[in-house]
């Protein structure tokens, strides 16, 4: 079982954000690639809550899987939170 904050998919913990849960098709992109799930692990919560809303805050399905694969990307090249974003609303 999965601690609080921290969910299972197959065999891969993915931490949650502050706020924000990570959604499903968010999570299939972090664990697809263990340099991903590295980075993600190695950044803060609030780091990953503005990942997340980033990516939940897309108007269309599109956008949405553009901002996911971006995120994919980016955290293998060590970005830290999603660019040229104002930030989560949310905290």
């Amino acid at each position: 079982m999965a601690k609080k904050g921290m969910v299972r998919l197959a065999h891969h913990k993915i931490s949650d954000g502050a706020i924000h849960r990570v959604p499903a098709d968010l999570r299939t992109a972090l664990v697809s690639t263990p340099a991903v799930r590295a980075a993600w692990g190695d950044i803060t919560p609030l780091a990953r809550n503005e990942w997340i809303c980033w990516v939940i805050s897309a108007k269309k399905t599109e956008t949405r899987r553009h901002r996911i694969e971006r995120a994919r990307k980016e955290l293998m090249e060590g970005m830290r939170r999603p660019c040229c974003w104002a930030g989560c609303i949310h905290r």
